[in-house]
């Protein structure tokens, strides 16, 4: 069965003080119906990906509260698995289709949380961690900051090279007009941020944001009412330990390695058959270490090779976040996931303006919850 996107929409990220959830997520999910042709009536389910509604905004029960947004009465599931919420949350709606159970689905992606102190902020995230890191008062800065320094001392990477992820995700997002931050910064200036978690300082850091992000999904054959349909030709998921302690490897995520090893199986693709991809660089230590998860670099390289300019707009091969990716574009946790497909099937249908990356036709979008306990890998192609 093919799996096509119909409608995609996503609100500015950012600091949305005026913006309530319920506000967020219809406007996405309305501009998501808008550009797919269909009603709300035509939707057979909703699927709701979000991290913290319950722990900051002290609202379970979240799916069947954003139904009534749509007005309709539809079945409506809320989905959580940290930081990769939205991705899961697309997982299980394709599936849901693949079943047999849906036939046309909404799957939204939504986080509030600049309305909170950066403590309460800092505590609720590490809900995704494990006993023993919170025990000892980790958090998330400091738990990336180890794979960090791993990683540099493995590979012989510098900070200066490590800066370079966040340098490339800023110049992108200074072409984004929906992205939290849209201005461009220099190593100099990354180097002399504060730091947070030696050797992470501020700018390697994804920020604090608010956002929802929207796409409708069917397995139907409607697509004609679309200008150009997009298919999701692969949707995987892979799982680790929660606790960073506990793997094998402080330099590589294996819940990454085994959800796009069957990804490019079951799209019959190559990791040098992608055009674009949106990755999940929440610090800069991650982006490095998923370009070589993926396949895109070699291992010890990923750093080496976005500090070159391989993976940035006009000059690279394989173009990594053309959105500003979390550390520009923001990252509302439950509603990253959910973006990254909406700038993929953007790029993918030509409609990404100045950030448009050249005959794309194969993207990726890789989605990791906590330190990467858990990953989503999504191929979509024309």
């Amino acid at each position: 069965m093919k799996i096509s996107i119909l409608g995609v929409a996503a609100t500015k990220f950012g600091e949305l003080w005026s913006v309530s959830p319920r506000v967020l997520a219809k406007e996405a999910m309305n501009n998501a119906l808008k550009q797919s042709g269909l009603k709300a009536g035509d939707i057979d389910a909703l699927f709701v990906g979000n991290m913290l509604s319950e722990i900051l905004g002290n609202q379970a029960n979240l799916g069947s509260l954003l139904v009534e947004e749509l007005g309709v009465q539809i079945p409506a599931f809320r989905i959580e698995g940290a930081c990769a919420s939205g991705g899961l949350a697309l997982h299980n709606a394709i599936n849901s289709i693949k079943s047999g159970q849906y036939k046309t689905v909404l799957v939204l992606g939504i986080e509030k949380m600049t309305d909170h102190s950066q403590d309460e902020i800092t505590n609720a995230l590490m809900a995704a961690g494990s006993d023993e890191e919170r025990m000892a008062g980790a958090t998330f800065p400091g738990v990336y900051a180890l794979m960090a320094q791993a990683y540099m001392k493995q590979y012989k990477v510098s900070e200066e090279e490590l800066a370079s992820v966040s340098v490339k995700n800023h110049y992108h997002g200074t072409l984004n007009p929906k992205a939290q931050f849209q201005f461009s910064i220099s190593v100099a200036d990354v180097m002399k941020s504060a730091k947070i978690a030696d050797p992470l300082k501020l700018l390697d850091c994804s920020p604090i944001s608010d956002g929802a992000a929207a796409v409708v999904i069917t397995g139907e054959n409607i697509i004609k009412k679309v200008r150009k349909p997009i298919q999701i030709v692969a949707s995987e998921v892979g799982t680790d330990t929660l606790s960073l302690c506990d793997r094998k490897s402080f330099t590589s995520l294996l819940a990454v390695i085994d959800a796009s090893t069957k990804a490019y199986k079951k799209a019959g693709l190559r990791p040098s058959d992608i055009d674009v991809a949106e990755i999940h660089d929440c610090f800069s230590i991650s982006e490095a270490i998923a370009t070589e998860d993926l396949g895109f670099s070699k291992k010890g390289e990923g750093a080496k090779d976005i500090a070159k300019g391989k993976r940035t707009l006009f000059k690279g091969d394989i173009i990594c976040n053309p959105s500003g990716g979390l550390k520009a574009c923001g990252h509302p946790v439950g509603a990253t996931g959910i973006k990254q497909i909406v700038e993929i099937t953007e790029q993918l249908r030509g409609v990404a303006g100045k950030r448009q990356v050249e005959n794309a036709r194969i993207g990726l979008t890789h989605n990791v919850g906590g330190s990467g306990a858990v990953a989503a890998i999504h191929i979509l192609r024309i």
